[in-house]
């Protein structure tokens, strides 16, 4: 039999009281209470799962939560496999109503958005999107479904490595306007923008949430501005919406009630 590591043991226990305590943030000397782990210990593997992306620490007064690459780690196998079959059959069906391409993204640990899933009307002159298409970090529609819905700090630490980049004349870059926009998207449960990230373009997303409550995919639709304008988001946000509650229920998601909460304890 080997022998037990007690780093390695007590790393494993603080992610797991951290994904207990999940969306919730920890404390350092709170963990360190619950675990009966030396003080200084507790701290110097927090630093170290955090310079691996495994811990995101929200500051002094907020504490720690898993972080973005054991996130993305986690949700890439298995249950998102099964999210991803369960949306394809969903934005089929929402394809064919609305006529546009509908499609999932994921974001990766890299913070672009992946797509893993399709599906296209095939009618008519249209903006095409294919599986494995990347859209960069700050892609308005998708950065504010997926953002929208978690601590705004995880968003602030993304910012200090990531730009974000002005599309257009119409992107929305400030980040003290990016937190309201974020409480509108999470009020209204989607994400719209209109010639903000292609001037041609009007999108709309809107996010599947997983069994904490967190965003892993987030569903969305493209289509020229002049059909998918100011007006027809508002149509099609609901209709996307809903489908993203089908896909988060199927899938065994949860959707966080506490999300305001947790956004404003960061």
């Amino acid at each position: 039999m080997t022998n037990e590591v007690p780093a390695v043991s007590a790393a494993i226990r603080i992610l797991e009281a951290l994904a207990a305590a999940s969306p919730r943030a920890v404390s350092p000397g709170a963990l360190a209470g619950e675990l009966g782990l030396n003080r200084s210990t507790c701290y110097n593997i927090l630093a170290t799962l955090q310079r691996s992306g495994w811990v995101n620490n929200l500051g002094p007064r907020s504490g720690c939560t898993l972080g973005p690459s054991l996130l993305s780690l986690a949700t890439s196998i298995g249950s998102v496999e099964t999210t991803v079959a369960v949306a394809q059959e969903e934005i089929d069906s929402l394809s064919r109503q609305l006529g546009y391409v509908v499609f999932a993204a994921r974001q990766e640990s890299s913070g672009e958005y992946s797509v893993v899933a399709v599906s296209d009307p095939g009618r008519g002159i249209r903006v095409t999107v294919d599986v494995g298409d990347r859209f960069p970090f700050s892609a308005p529609a998708l950065m504010q479904a997926f953002y929208a819905h978690r601590p705004f700090a995880d968003f602030l630490a993304m910012t200090r490595t990531r730009t974000i980049e002005q599309f257009t004349e119409q992107t929305v870059t400030d980040v003290a306007e990016l937190d309201k926009v974020f409480a509108v998207v999470r009020d209204q449960g989607y994400s719209t923008s209109v010639q903000q990230f292609d001037l041609s373009q009007g999108a709309v997303a809107s996010p599947v949430f997983d069994r904490t409550g967190r965003p892993s995919l987030a569903l969305g639709t493209l289509a020229f501005a002049s059909d998918l304008d100011a007006t027809k988001v508002h149509e099609v946000g609901p209709l996307l919406r809903a489908t993203a509650n089908t896909v988060t229920a199927r899938s065994g998601g949860l959707v966080s009630a506490s999300t305001d909460a947790v956004h404003q304890a960061s």
